[in-house]
């Protein structure tokens, strides 16, 4: 098997994910998981795909991410290897799309809009 290359994205976080075969050794940026997403939470996240599928120690996974806050790189990075295990075996599919791990997560942040202070926070209102 040669190596597999996917994108996700979440919010303005975006992951590059490399599968080869391997043991479960997962990296993301030069690092491993556990020093990168520290929280349990986290890295349940990004190990959902294999576990939903069934293959958590038959890949090795090399993952460059940017962009956004913990958590949003994190469901990037579940994107993209929802999408790897799509491309691996078809079947997968079947069993990941229910669970919403192939949909794009489309909520981006409201923008600022001229004359308040935030997108929805107006200032304050004085009558007198």
């Amino acid at each position: 098997m040669e190596v597999i290359h996917k994108i996700g994205r979440r919010k303005t976080a975006v992951a590059r994910v490399y599968v080869s075969q391997g043991n479960g050794e997962i990296t993301v940026n030069k690092r491993k998981l556990e020093e990168y997403f520290t929280t349990g939470p986290l890295q349940y996240k990004v190990k959902q795909p294999f576990t939903l599928t069934g293959t958590e120690n038959n890949y090795d996974v090399s993952v460059n991410v940017y962009g956004g806050g913990i958590t949003g790189q994190a469901e990037a990075v579940r994107l993209a290897l929802s999408r790897v295990m799509c491309e691996i075996d078809e079947e997968n599919r079947l069993v990941l799309k229910p669970e919403g791990l192939l949909t794009r997560d489309p909520r981006m942040v409201e923008r600022k809009k001229f004359g308040q202070k935030k997108a929805r926070k107006k200032f304050q209102f004085s009558k007198r």
